[in-house]
């Protein structure tokens, strides 16, 4: 009887074993579940939410702008303009919450992103009263007819050397930092222009994102961009679709084998990150991703951006990489948006423009993303604003220029990362919870799997004990 007990006992012991161990494993997609439903949904009251209405995290924009040094050399003898960046001017930008907040019926939620610019003295190598030689931005406006596949009007021509004369402008102009970035009155326009005017007092959006609510790997997703759900500015399917999130967020349990899609209305598209390595923030394992060299890749070596080529003459029939051509989205402006310094772009780039050199680490943008929670805690996005001329003889400031030329005018480090105070509340509060959870989990299922194993062993030794005793 006694023996029978024993069996009993362990056979008990083995099923109870068993239990837990099964416990440990339904915790685990249990406890994914409550991470997405607790944390990753957008709606108030969650982490997702406050991470993504908050305001508080700081985002700068350093600017860094190109000073020509040789700016009559270029006009009187046609020479290459030799550049040397000035910099970082630095501004505090996305300061303000997000507005127009609306949570609609199909799970979706509306806002718009106010524009503002605070300039930073403290982090700058300079004030804005800074003056720079840069290109006359009314000159290259102007002269964008006179980039093909624009039909050569020699009238048109001629009337325009006559007001660049009559205002004594010429291919090149000194302005402060403030003028170029933000805006100035020119003489030749008789308008306001700059890289970045009109700015301040402006908002970016409506956006429309999914909440997440009923499919969590939708979530921060951009359905609708100004009210449509694609773009307008590329005249193709592929180039005019809207990919992904605004890259402040992704879906959670992040798998860095897939790459990480989101659009960017500073370049007209959507682009692409893939897994670079895994870092240490603050104490915070994340994932590092950039993009990669396809990119701005020509069409000859990623076909699939044949579709963002938009002159085949000043691209050198499609040859050139590291440039985006996007007039088509910035009022007809000739601006080419590219990396800074013409990072992963054309030799040829940095031929006709010297005094360039391009650094990976330095020049680069990449997203630190929480692998858990999804959410991007560092950043780094880095645009080069370039405008284009072109020689045109019945133009006194262009007869003597031999190609079209590319030519930097500034680029901008937006970036922002979690400061000491978030990272430990982060720490305290999200990842504490999510790897006590985790201990939960491998505590009771490698306990439940000893329990299992040794009454399993126990009982049958106890059996054949019994039997050999028997005999």
């Amino acid at each position: 009887m006694g023996c029978f007990s024993i069996k009993c006992g362990l056979l008990a012991g083995s099923v109870f074993g068993a239990v837990i161990a099964i416990l440990g494993g339904i915790l685990i997609p249990v406890g994914d579940m409550i991470i997405e439903r607790t944390e990753a949904v957008i709606e108030p009251g969650t982490t997702a939410y406050d991470n993504w209405a908050s305001s508080e995290i700081a985002v700068y924009r350093q600017f860094w702008l190109f000073d020509v040094k040789n700016p009559q050399q270029v006009v009187q003898e046609g020479a290459f303009p030799e550049v040397q960046e000035k910099g970082p001017y630095t501004y505090k930008t996305r300061y303000l919450p997000k507005a127009n907040v609306t949570f609609n019926p199909n799970n979706t939620a509306s806002f718009v992103l106010p524009m503002g610019a605070i300039f930073e003295p403290s982090m700058s190598v300079g004030p804005e009263e800074d003056t720079v030689t840069t290109l006359n931005l009314a000159v290259a406006v102007n002269c964008a007819l006179c980039l093909p596949p624009a039909m050569v009007n020699p009238a048109s021509h001629i009337l325009l050397d006559m007001v660049i004369n009559s205002t004594n402008s010429s291919l090149f102009q000194h302005r402060t930092v403030k003028e170029l970035l933000w805006g100035y009155n020119d003489p030749i326009l008789k308008d306001t222009i700059g890289l970045f005017s009109p700015y301040n007092g402006t908002s970016d959006g409506p956006y429309n994102i999914f909440t997440g609510k009923d499919d969590i790997s939708k979530v921060s997703i951009i359905d609708r961009w100004r009210g449509e759900t694609k773009l307008s500015f590329w005249n193709d399917t592929y180039c005019d679709m809207i990919n992904g999130t605004d890259g402040s967020s992704f879906a959670p349990f992040v798998d860095k084998d897939v790459p990480l899609y989101f659009f960017s209305s500073d370049i007209c598209r959507s682009v692409s990150a893939s897994y670079e390595a895994t870092m240490n923030l603050k104490g915070i394992e994340v994932y590092r991703y950039s993009l990669l060299p396809s990119t701005l890749a020509s069409p000859v070596d990623n076909p699939d951006n044949k579709c963002f080529c938009r002159n085949y003459e000043t691209t050198k029939n499609c040859t050139l990489a590291g440039a985006l051509d996007i007039s088509s989205c910035s009022d007809g402006r000739p601006v080419f948006i590219s990396l800074p310094h013409f990072l992963q772009g054309s030799e040829y780039l940095r031929e006709v423009v010297l005094g360039l050199h391009p650094d990976e680490e330095h020049h680069k943008t990449f997203l630190d993303v929480e692998p858990i929670t999804g959410f991007t805690l560092n950043f780094a996005k880095r645009i080069q604003a370039n405008m284009m001329y072109g020689p045109a003889k019945d133009i006194t400031v262009l007869n003597k220029v031999k190609d079209y030329t590319l030519l930097p005018l500034a680029w901008l480090n937006e970036t922002a990362t979690l400061d000491d105070k978030t990272a430990d509340m982060f720490k305290r509060e999200l990842i504490s919870r999510i790897d006590m959870l985790e201990i939960v989990q491998q505590v009771l299922l490698i306990a439940g799997v000893i329990i299992f194993f040794v009454c399993l062993i126990a009982f049958f030794c106890v059996r054949r004990k019994s039997k050999t005793n028997l005999g």
